[in-house]
């Protein structure tokens, strides 16, 4: 099975690929673009200008705290510049046609949405996806997102969201790509390159919209739309860098971030927007703000009011107010008292219009209402294989002891007890876009739909995700003792992690644990499929002698993705992107953390005073970049070669099982002496290969010195000669170790 499995797979790639390489041309401005929007410039009026400037929702759905009822009167008059939270071909030709054929200029609308894991086909979380460590395949999901988003009118999304986060109690670390910088920025440019393609006007791509700038990811104590406050270095070293790789990549738009940084609101910063986006980094896209952000300026005491926080958001270089009415309300009158400039509006106008340019909306407004394209482009089969196939390539084994995975051959009864088993709404997960719950398949659907079944699957909840409901503990033990096998299906709601979603406890919440440990007290084998945003502080649940399955939350396919791993059709390859904490007293915990002048020795376990706890371990219960396999691999022959500016790495790697399986052999360095003090490992490559049982693969990593370059006082990045240490291993925490000098 996993033969035809990878080819369906690689067919469904190549011709995705070449669906839109088929149409790919430069994505920029032609002459005749520009000739254009300069024409129009010159023709509106000031009203028209601002209108360009404001974002308002729809009523078709909702996500944020208010609504403009008076949008369509707004869309009429000409100003709005862009719709978000409206699709379907019938719904956004009507709110076009308002646009281009009642409407003075009749200047074309985009049409925004959180396409985040999917539009109607429902992807694994961000989170979840990048710990497949696999860019191809997170690319290939966002272009099949933007396939099926554009089908139904779509042209704009608010993705991918990039910020780095150490925080687990942070909610929207489900939208992300976990703590590490180096491998986020590869991330943040394989979804840029998944939604916008080679070619903007190619009418199965859309503008990707990197957020949320600046460091959202750090909010103080885990709390959403919380303070950000960080020295100049760590900004530049850890939180800047994947944002600057999408820009690389091409992103069309940025969004600023709710928090602050040093005191100033990210949508009022001057130097984060125009100096540093614009002039050092060359983006030539336009900025929109989060939901209501410039209106939240007043609370956060930047601004004395709504007009006040206008002034501030024009000048710091905001191109597009979203929701807050407040360039509609003010730019006008703050315009007039010269408090704001005629230039940097007309700008912004600039920016914007080229994004419709680029769309191909001057050509064409109705060309993403296709009624044909809605028909036959969503939720086709060669989708949900696809998706299927990464919910297992997302999954990552976290504890297997006595080879309880996978479920062996003779089972005849499984027992899926859980509030979770069975919960088609949870499959989702957060930010679920258009996609549709009752077309989830859940853990139970999952395991009965595989062919060939010759096995029984009986389902109890046991009790619920959050509350302290123990009523269907013993219906659950009745039915586990009368099985051969039983799968637990514990975590969290869908919706307990994303926006407004941080929680102060990140252990599995509820009597889950409870039920947990009186299934296992009836002696039957357990495996755990745990469902989940975030990392959790799972260590009462790591305890018990069951094997630990994570799911994430895997979209429409999850049930059927999960199924494939728990009986080995496919060999999970999974590894985690975010550190899982032993206990929440450790968080934030990550693996590139500094050594400090007292470090632990764990040689030395009574010694007191070192940068410890007296209670538990400094070690987290899972580190970075870990994930076990159904087989096992060994690692021999680390080698190095210095030639110059050039370092070659080698390692030979075993797949010393009894199965074929994909390891991702992740390579580290460490700086032993700089002048600013270094991590005591830093990611700086990565290899997934297959590895047939038995068989010995040779890697080789080649780094140059600007991959040992960082960042000094001055700003500015640049490597120190010396000695170095490379780790080579299948986790931050499990490596082989060579020194090495660089001169």
């Amino acid at each position: 099975m996993m033969s035809f499995y990878k080819q369906k797979f690689t067919a469904i790639l190549l011709m995705l690929v070449v669906s839109l390489s088929a149409q790919s041309q430069d994505k920029g401005l032609t002459p005749a673009d520009k000739s254009k929007i300069d024409v129009l410039l010159k023709s509106m009026t000031l009203e028209e200008k601002i209108g360009q400037l404001s974002l308002f929702t729809s009523d078709w759905d909702v996500t944020g705290p208010s609504l403009n009822g008076n949008y369509k009167k707004l869309i009429k008059n000409g100003s709005v510049g862009a719709i978000f939270n409206a699709y379907t071909v019938d719904y956004v030709r009507e709110l076009q046609r308002m646009a281009v054929e009642e409407s003075r200029l009749k200047i074309p609308l985009i049409f925004g949405y959180d396409v985040i894991h999917g539009h109607r086909t429902i992807f694994p979380i961000p989170l979840a996806q990048a710990c497949s460590w696999d860019m191809a395949a997170i690319e290939q999901s966002e272009r099949i997102a933007a396939q099926e988003a554009t089908a139904e009118g779509l042209n704009w999304t608010f993705a991918p969201m990039v910020d780095i986060a150490r925080d687990p109690r942070w909610g929207r670390v489900a939208e992300g790509a976990g703590e590490d910088t180096w491998l986020g920025c590869k991330v943040a440019a394989a979804r840029v390159r998944g939604f916008e393609g080679t070619d903007l006007k190619a009418t199965n791509t859309m503008i990707a919209c990197v957020k949320h700038f600046a460091a959202y990811g750090a909010a103080q104590a885990g709390r959403d739309y919380h303070t950000v406050d960080m020295s100049m270095l760590s900004l530049y070293e850890w939180y800047l860098p994947p944002y600057k790789a999408a820009v690389d990549a091409g992103v069309g738009s940025a969004m600023t971030s709710f928090n602050e940084i040093a005191g100033v609101p990210s949508t009022a910063n001057r130097w984060l927007l125009t100096d540093l986006l614009r002039k050092d980094w060359g983006f030539k896209g336009f900025v929109v703000t989060d939901y209501t952000s410039i209106n939240e300026m007043v609370n956060h005491g930047n601004a004395a009011d709504n007009k006040d926080a206008a002034r501030l958001a024009i000048n710091a270089g905001v191109d597009m107010d979203m929701q807050g009415s407040t360039y509609l309300d003010y730019l006008a009158p703050l315009l007039e008292e010269k408090k704001v400039n005629l230039s940097d509006i007309d700008q912004s106008v600039r920016w914007i219009l080229e994004a419709k340019a680029k769309l191909g909306l001057f050509d064409d407004p109705y060309r993403y209402c296709s009624k044909e394209r809605q028909e036959k482009e969503v939720m086709t089969p060669e989708q949900q294989l696809f998706a299927r196939k990464f919910v297992a390539e997302s999954c990552v084994l976290l504890k297997n002891p006595g080879q309880l995975l996978p479920i062996p051959g003779n089972i005849k009864k499984i027992a899926v007890i859980g509030p979770l088993g069975d919960s088609k709404k949870d499959m989702l997960g957060n930010w679920s876009a258009a996609g549709n719950w009752e077309k989830c398949v859940t853990l139970v659907e999952g395991l009965n739909n595989r062919p060939g079944k010759q096995y029984e699957v009986v389902y109890e909840k046991g009790c619920n995700v959050t509350d302290a409901d123990r009523s269907g503990f013993d219906a659950a033990i009745k039915l586990a003792s009368t099985a051969d096998y039983v799968i637990l299906a514990l975590g969290e709601n869908g919706w307990m992690s994303g926006e407004a979603s941080s929680r102060s406890n990140i252990d599995i919440p509820g009597v889950q644990n409870e039920l947990a440990e009186a299934i296992v007290k009836t002696g039957k084998p357990v495996a755990v499929a745990l469902f989940n945003g975030r990392p959790l502080a799972i260590s009462q649940l790591n305890s018990l002698p069951v094997a630990i399955l994570e799911t994430w939350f895997g979209g429409t396919q999850a049930g059927n993705g999960i199924a494939d791993v728990l009986f080995g059709d496919v060999n999970p390859s999974g590894k985690l992107t975010m550190t899982f904490p032993l206990n929440l007293g450790q968080v934030p915990v990550f693996y590139n953390s500094k050594n400090t002048g007292r470090p632990y020795n764990p040689a030395d376990p009574g010694a007191k005073y070192v940068s410890r706890y007296l209670d538990c371990s400094n070690d987290p219960l899972y580190p970075f970049g870990y994930g076990l396999s159904y087989t096992t691999f060994s690692y021999s022959a680390l080698e190095s070669i210095v030639d110059g500016g050039k370092i070659k790495v080698s390692i030979s790697v075993t797949n010393t099982g009894n199965r074929d399986g994909e390891e991702v052999v992740q390579l580290y360095v460490r700086d032993k002496v700089g002048s600013i003090t270094r991590p005591v490992k830093e990611l700086k490559g990565f290899r997934k290969v297959l590895i047939k049982k038995g068989e010995t693969r040779s890697l080789e990593f080649n780094l140059t010195t600007d991959d040992l370059a960082f960042y000094h006082p001055d700003l500015k990045k640049y490597w120190e000669p010396g000695e170095f240490t490379v780790f080579v291993g299948g986790n931050s925490a499990e490596t082989m170790a060579k020194t090495i000098e660089v001169k």
